[in-house]
């Protein structure tokens, strides 16, 4: 987010209300509370979202493994129902940004994210917006992000094994201190990477990830990286997500005067932050352009022959987010290639879910195939692929947003080099110009 305290209003030339709007995200955290009594008893549920809250969190935590696929639903559901709730009482509007940020919450909630751990960052945000004397509303966009720390409040409550009445006080002041300090640290890093990474509270908590995991090492704690993931349930899990994806696109279509007009002003934009694509094509066209990508991520998926687990659950819907802040399948399918590419020449699996995160966040870096064309988006997925397996180390799984960490060292390392080849093209073409002139 290249301003994490703006959210520019929609203009949606159909004329859709804010609470329409709502109605459909609030329905759509119902129908995964419902699908998740569906397939699991209230008892196992209960049960799941009992080991949910009290694991570390650490990436790669499927939800579905360590509590049930209904627990998983049912947790994502309540933590999209909650934001959701939260941000329509706030009056704010449901701008690209709010909708990347709400659909990335539902996305983690299935990995990382749960009622417990990402209260505290919330509660810490708040407690910045007034210590700046401006309102909570203003700072939704960084609370919401800002979870991606989330698994740090429950390892230093349940990972360090201490007794829990001094590590649940204790885990609760790490999320309100990360909650606070995310505000000015945020603002600040965006000029890092000029806004060619879309997750820029990823890069933002990867570096506060990695102080906090210095200091849990220094003291003697390991953090380390987990993989913790469930297989077998891709019929029902595609079944949903295809449902609810071609229902995206017929509500966007009805509410866009049953046409597709404006969905090429959005594959036009380069995606570069802030573009917030219900002011640049309208609200239909965005609903189109978000289901258009998450029917192509999870059919991509699923050729590759991988796994709709938790975590890939979470790529899916982190892409379809932000397909109304900044994503476009013209911008994104070279960087997905650029990714796929070297890991088929390097004799990866593809299949691989840490292969198959890396192909889909590293659409972080979609601006810079929008801007500065294909071949780079190819380029900027290949470099992607080779620095994100290293990085993770760093916080040792406490950001989840461990691809916007390393979309951020990417873009900051190859914009200053295009533009710079840019501009010695341009001068060469100028003086080009006046010769022949």
């Amino acid at each position: 987010m290249e301003n994490t305290h703006i959210l520019s209003p929609p203009v949606s030339p159909s004329k859709i209300s804010e609470s329409q709007k709502y109605f459909w995200l609030i329905s759509y955290a119902l129908f995964l509370i419902f699908c998740g009594f569906l397939v699991n008893s209230p008892s196992r549920i209960l049960s799941g979202i009992f080991r949910i809250m009290t694991s570390s969190g650490n990436l790669f935590t499927d939800y579905i493994q360590i509590g049930s696929l209904g627990s998983a639903l049912v947790n994502s559901g309540l933590l999209t129902l909650l934001n959701t709730l939260l941000a329509k009482k706030l009056k704010i509007k449901l701008s690209g940004p709010l909708t990347a940020a709400l659909y990335t919450m539902c996305g983690f909630s299935f990995f990382g994210k749960n009622l417990f751990n990402s209260l505290p960052i919330l509660l810490g945000v708040y407690l910045y917006s007034k210590w700046t004397k401006t309102p909570f509303s203003r700072h939704i966009l960084l609370a919401l992000f800002g979870t991606a720390l989330a698994p740090a409040v429950s390892f230093v409550t349940f990972g360090l094994k201490l007794a829990l009445v001094f590590s649940f006080p204790l885990g609760l002041l790490t999320g309100l201190i990360i909650g606070f300090i995310l505000g000015p640290l945020a603002g600040h890093f965006v000029s890092f990477h000029q806004g060619f990474n879309l997750y820029n509270i990823g890069f933002t908590a990867g570096i506060i990830g990695m102080l906090v995991t210095a200091i849990l090492r220094i003291t003697g704690h390991q953090v380390e990286n987990v993989h913790y993931l469930s297989s077998g349930h891709n019929l029902f899990l595609a079944t949903i997500l295809y449902f609810s994806f071609f229902i995206l696109a017929i509500i966007g279509f009805i509410s866009n005067h049953y046409s597709c007009q404006g969905l090429a002003k959005i594959w036009q934009s380069s995606g570069k932050l802030i573009s917030d694509f219900q002011q640049i094509g309208g609200y239909g066209p965005t609903l189109i352009n978000m289901a258009s990508l998450g029917i192509f991520a999870t059919t991509y998926v699923l050729l590759i022959g991988g796994s709709l687990n938790g975590p890939v659950l979470g790529g899916i819907y982190t892409v379809v987010g932000f397909g109304a802040y900044g994503k476009h399948l013209k911008n994104c399918i070279p960087v997905m290639l650029g990714v796929l590419f070297l890991c088929l020449l390097k004799g990866l699996n593809p299949a691989d879910t840490s292969i198959i995160l890396t192909t889909l966040f590293g659409t972080t870096l979609a601006p810079i195939c929008g801007y500065y064309g294909a071949f780079w988006g190819l380029l900027a997925g290949a470099l992607h692929l080779s620095l994100v397996s290293n990085v993770g180390w760093l916080h040792g799984g406490l950001n989840l947003y461990n691809n916007g960490l390393s979309g951020g060292f990417i873009a900051a390392l190859m914009v200053p080099l295009l533009d710079t080849l840019h501009q010695v093209k341009k001068e060469q073409h100028d003086e080009q110009r006046k010769k022949k002139g």
